[in-house]
């Protein structure tokens, strides 16, 4: 009997220090839970700046209306009048009071302040508003893919809403009342406010006036070829800072079309970072860089400025015929330099160098330029691009390479890969943030980040100045101002479907910058499948040319004397 008291008194103390010290904070807060009602504090969403204070992203004070259908006593009165107030259908709220199948409803989200007062007039025992957000977008489509949107309950879904996320949702709070078993508020009872931590405000590396000017240049490009897309990067060349981003056409924050998936991820992606192309002659900035850097450190396979390229029209290399754009009639191509092929995007040329310059050495400046890695962008979904390994590359391989075929690159990826020619040769990681802060003190500043060395300064310089003879002289002359060093090239590129050459099918491009002399500002504009002409040189370089007369202008940029 004594064994048996004993184990019952061991059985019983075990159970009180289950219930008291294992679970004991389980039950404290179920109990609270019971005897409490909870009105929620919701934190307000950090704001998305661009780098001189414009607000991108903010919000809107809003209100969430509460119901607890224990604590409704005239439930048929209850559902009329927030039926007429928020325009619901009064018979099923009706349904959901009398049901009682949950301790509280959420009767509406993002009332505006008008009608949250208009309920507070009645009074409403069971009824309870709270004060909301509702994200707003001040310039609707502007930088539509890079920002992303926000759900429902204003959780970040794409873009930069959700890649910063943790610091622009802040936490929310709570004002918890004492209230009987059925959730009807004890008169004289205690209250407990827990206030809310806003979000932290992010603030981009985007100049807004950069970008108005550069989304109007491509809704002008999308009205006058009607293209697949019209896109274009403008970025820093000294820092790699993301001054503009465009996908074109884009879609209104305000109003995002949520009902069609299709239609939906369609117009949410950011091309330039998450989808590739095969660069075409734009991809000749980075061979010519990596001849005139091998020149200058003495490899003599390696083609001096004053050096005669063959003039014939094609190469065959493992049995393949490679083939100029153009046919090389009348001597136009007859004798070139390295400033000429550039001038008029030769191919055979390019051919040359690469294949003089060999594989391992050419592969050594693909990597040291970025391509077939990631970029290291604050974003997500970027992708590393497509290039043969270097194990597996064929000298046919290697001499299209050469002039932008036989790899896929991201916008992104060309767009630093040109910085990184003509900034002196030093290749940052691209940037979209520039800090966050709490409205007065920065949390965390954003500083650039060098990743390697491309070129040497000398060889960047000399580069630099060919191309600015490229639109000077040659292919990219519709990007030429008066009064201003403007350096780029042109790109014109073959489309593939199932592994075929799509006929009628390209991708015409520009990627220029300025002053050629001390690069600022960079531009990659890309049209997909352009109707009518086609030439990089005729349908892109203008609107690189325009993109940089905007800037020009509203940044009050003297001429050069």
């Amino acid at each position: 009997m004594l064994i048996a008291a004993a184990f019952l008194f061991l059985v019983i103390f075990v159970r009180f220090f289950y219930i008291q010290v294992i679970s004991g904070a389980e039950l404290r807060y179920k109990a609270i839970d019971q005897w409490t009602r909870e009105i929620p504090v919701v934190a307000e969403r950090g704001k998305i700046l661009d780098r001189n204070g414009a607000i991108l992203a903010g919000n809107i004070t809003s209100y969430t209306v509460f119901a607890r259908p224990n604590a409704v006593k005239d439930k048929q009165h209850t559902a009329h009048v927030l039926s007429e107030i928020f325009s619901l259908d009064e018979g099923e709220l009706y349904e959901d009071l009398v049901s009682a199948k949950v301790s509280e409803l959420t009767v509406v989200r993002r009332a505006d302040a008008a009608l949250a007062e208009e309920l507070a007039a009645y009074d409403l025992p069971g009824v309870y508003y709270a004060r909301d957000n509702t994200r707003t977008y001040p310039y609707g489509e502007l930088l539509c893919q890079v920002l992303g949107f926000t759900s429902t309950d204003n959780e970040g879904l794409t873009g930069l809403e959700k890649y910063y996320d943790k610091y622009l949702a802040g936490m929310d709070g709570e004002i918890l009342y004492d209230t009987d078993l059925v959730g009807v508020e004890i008169e004289g009872g205690n209250a407990a406010y827990l206030p809310a931590t806003d979000g932290l405000n992010v603030a981009l590396t985007v100049d807004k006036d950069i970008q108005i000017i550069a989304e109007e240049a491509m809704a002008d490009a999308y009205l006058t070829y009607s293209p697949v897309s019209a896109q274009c990067i403008v970025l820093d060349p000294s820092n790699f800072e993301i001054l503009a981003m465009v996908n074109y056409p884009g879609y209104d924050l305000n109003d995002v079309p949520r009902e069609d998936t299709d239609l939906l991820n369609s117009l949410t992606r950011n091309r330039l970072i998450s989808d590739i192309y095969e660069p075409g002659s734009t991809f000749k900035i980075v061979t010519a860089a990596a001849n005139i850097e091998e020149y200058l450190q003495g490899n003599a396979s390696a083609f001096s400025l004053s050096k005669i390229f063959n003039s014939s029209r094609t190469r065959t290399v493992d049995g393949t015929t490679i083939r100029c754009w153009s046919n090389h009639a009348n001597g136009k191509h007859s004798n070139q330099t390295l400033a000429e092929a550039l001038n008029n995007s030769c191919n055979p040329c390019f051919v040359d160098i690469a294949l003089s310059l060999g594989k391992q050495t050419f592969y050594d400046y693909l990597e040291a330029f970025g391509f077939g890695k990631n970029t290291g962008i604050d974003f997500s979904g970027e992708s590393q691009g497509m290039l043969i390994p270097e194990s597996a590359v064929r000298d046919c391989d290697l001499a299209r390479i050469g002039f932008g075929q036989s790899l896929a690159v991201s916008a992104l990826q060309l767009a630093c890969a040109g910085a990184a020619a003509v900034n002196g040769g030093y290749y940052y990681q691209p940037r979209l943030v520039e800090s966050i802060s709490d409205g007065g003190n920065i949390e965390e500043g954003f500083s650039p980040v060098l990743m390697n060395r491309t070129v040497s300064e000398e060889a960047s310089r000399t580069l630099a100045s060919l191309l600015e003879g490229v639109v000077a002289n040659g292919s990219g002359s519709k990007a030429y101002i008066e009064g201003y060093k403007v350096g780029g090239k042109t790109g014109t590129a073959q489309k593939y479907e199932n592994g075929a050459i799509a006929s009628g099918k390209y991708v015409s491009s520009f990627l220029g910058f300025f002053p050629a002399d001390d690069p600022k500002y960079l531009a990659l504009v890309i049209v997909d499948e352009p109707q009518g002409a086609y030439y990089g040189s005729v349908v892109a370089a203008p609107y690189a040319k325009r993109i940089f007369e905007g800037i020009i202008e509203v940044r009050g940029i003297a001429p050069y004397e």
